[in-house]
């Protein structure tokens, strides 16, 4: 997308996965990219900064941001895309410190990237335009129950709802979406297929999906991703990615 060239975009949970491919896809694009994941994504390109940062530390977040703005003097797209899937199983057996600490990768580090973001933005950092794009990673999870994950169905809900409070309260500076990217095969995937009935009883639904390689790419979420920032732009907050087609 020509739009897109030259833009600087972030994307936390780079290491692998869709935020690895979305990373190689707007390099392709002629974008510039901060990457980050607690394991340093391996990036070696001139338009590339990466970082190892947790999420779940608001401080490193803040210095991230301001490590991308020092290198390419400014954000337009920030991608809060880190998150983890587990725990798996029934809610009456699944200990509550494994909740905790998936409601603070997927809910708490998502609020630090947004607040990174906005205070970037609101410094004069964004786009020339001065309104960035944030678009953080949702899931159908956050719109339907599915037996054996309520943290992660609970998680992604709450990200739907602050995302949608974010819209309002920083209309000004920053156009939010919650996006869901569709089902893409990453190690989420191989995750859920190695689970058991009894832990998630739609288990022989996605090994169908592997079986039938049914899968949405990480460069086909990129494109869409990019359509979201720097083309028309969607009149909701929170969508599913395939509404766009």
């Amino acid at each position: 997308m020509e739009q897109a060239r030259d833009k600087v975009a972030v994307i936390t949970g780079a290491s692998r996965g869709l935020g690895r491919g979305l990373a190689e896809t707007f390099l392709e694009q002629g974008l510039h990219v901060g990457v980050c994941a607690r394991s340093l994504p391996e990036f070696e390109h001139e338009r590339a900064l990466a970082m190892s940062v947790d999420v779940t530390d608001g401080a490193a977040v803040a210095d991230f941001a301001d490590r991308v703005v020092q290198r390419f003097g400014r954000i337009d797209l920030w991608i809060n895309n880190a998150g983890v899937l587990e725990p798996i199983g029934p809610v009456r057996g699944v200990a509550s410190s494994e909740v905790a600490r998936h409601l603070e990768i997927n809910v708490v580090g998502v609020l630090h990237g947004i607040q990174a973001f906005v205070r970037v933005v609101r410094a004069g950092h964004g786009p020339q335009s001065g309104r960035g794009v944030l678009i953080n990673v949702s899931s159908g999870a956050a719109r339907s129950a599915y037996e054996g994950w309520g943290a992660y169905c609970a998680g992604k809900a709450a990200v739907d709802r602050l995302t949608e409070v974010l819209a309002l309260e920083e209309r000004a500076h920053v156009r939010a979406h919650s996006v869901a990217p569709g089902v893409i095969d990453t190690d989420m995937q191989a995750t859920i297929r190695s689970k058991t009935e009894e832990e998630f009883p739609m288990v022989e639904r996605f090994r169908e999906m592997k079986e039938a390689e049914a899968f949405s790419t990480p460069a086909e979420v990129a494109e869409g991703f990019l359509r979201i920032a720097f083309g028309e732009a969607p009149d909701v907050v929170s969508l599913d990615l395939r509404d766009l087609d």
